[in-house]
């Protein structure tokens, strides 16, 4: 499996019905899962970004599909980023020569 951050940002639809969101968190949990994947972790952040999660994904397509799914919901935007582990860096950075 391969691990992404995901940082989000609620719309302005998002905000109006902000008290859905566990419901729409739960929801977004229970659809990652039927792709295969798994949500690792999940905060509310302060500052530039309102949440930030950490999530598991077969592949980069799975996560794709996800993030396009969670956008058109129209109530998050976000913007994902593949994540490498300390081992896989070590590996990269030894690759250099």
């Amino acid at each position: 499996m391969t691990t992404y951050i995901m940082l989000i940002n609620w719309t302005e639809q998002g905000v109006r019905d902000v008290r859905s969101s566990p419901k729409r968190l739960d929801a977004a949990k229970k659809q990652l899962g039927d792709m295969g994947g798994a949500f690792k972790a999940f905060y509310l952040t302060m500052g530039e970004f309102d949440m930030v999660t950490v999530v598991e994904a077969p592949d980069d397509a799975v996560i794709a599909r996800f993030a396009l799914l969670l956008g058109g919901g129209g109530s998050v935007r976000t913007r994902t980023l593949k994540a490498f582990p300390e081992f896989a860096y070590r590996e990269i950075i030894a690759s250099l020569g």
